[in-house]
C-alpha cells in the first residue's frame, strides 16, 4: 500500500542527502519486507539521470549492470548488488543539470504557438537529388574534419541563442 511508496521515497531522500546507513535501511526495509528488487533497480536506474546525472557519469552505467544482475540471479543474492549501488549512489556527487535542462526544453515545446519551427536546411539529410536541390544539408561543416569546434547554428532560427541550461520554468 502506501508504506511501498513512503520508502521509495525514504530511499531515494536518504541517497540525494548522501546518507549511506539511511538508504541501506530503506533499501533492506523493502526488500526484507517482500517489495520486487527490479522495481528498485529500476527507480535506480532513474535516481543514476535524474540526481546523479553528470556530476559521475557512471552512475548510469551502475544502475543499469545492477539492474542487469538483479534479473540474472534474483532474491535473495541479488540483495548486494542493490546494497552496492545504493551507498555507490549515496557517496556519488549530484547534479540536476540534465534535468533541469530537459525539463526546460520539454516547457519550451510546451509552450510554443503554433507548427513547430522546422529543421534548418543545412541539418537535413539529402538522400535524393530532389533533396539536394532543395538545400537540404548545404552547408553543413561535419565537425570531424576540422581541427577546432565549427561555428555552426543547430537550433531552429526562432531558439538561436537559447541555452537551456540557463533559462528557468517559469
Amino acid at each position: 500500500g502506501e508504506e511501498h511508496y513512503n520508502c521509495i521515497s525514504a530511499l531515494h531522500k536518504s541517497m540525494r542527502g548522501s546518507d549511506e546507513n539511511a538508504s541501506l535501511y530503506w533499501l533492506a526495509r523493502m526488500l526484507e519486507g517482500g517489495e520486487d528488487p527490479l522495481y528498485v533497480a529500476r527507480r535506480l536506474v532513474r535516481f543514476a539521470s535524474e540526481d546523479i546525472g553528470l556530476a559521475d557519469p557512471l552512475a548510469l552505467t551502475q544502475a543499469v549492470v545492477a539492474y542487469q544482475g538483479c534479473h540474472f540471479i534474483g532474491m535473495p543474492e541479488c540483495e548486494v548488488i542493490l546494497a552496492q549501488c545504493v551507498v555507490y549512489f549515496a557517496r556519488a556527487p549530484k547534479s540536476v543539470e540534465v534535468y533541469r535542462a530537459y525539463g526546460n526544453v520539454k516547457e519550451c515545446l510546451r509552450m510554443h504557438t503554433g507548427p513547430l519551427p522546422p529543421v534548418p536546411l543545412h541539418l537535413r539529410n539529402a538522400p535524393t537529388r530532389l533533396m539536394k536541390n532543395l538545400g537540404y544539408g548545404k552547408g553543413y561543416k561535419y565537425n570531424p574534419m576540422y581541427k577546432e569546434p565549427v561555428e555552426q547554428d543547430y537550433l531552429p532560427e526562432d531558439l538561436k541563442g537559447t541555452d537551456f541550461f540557463k533559462e528557468q520554468k517559469t
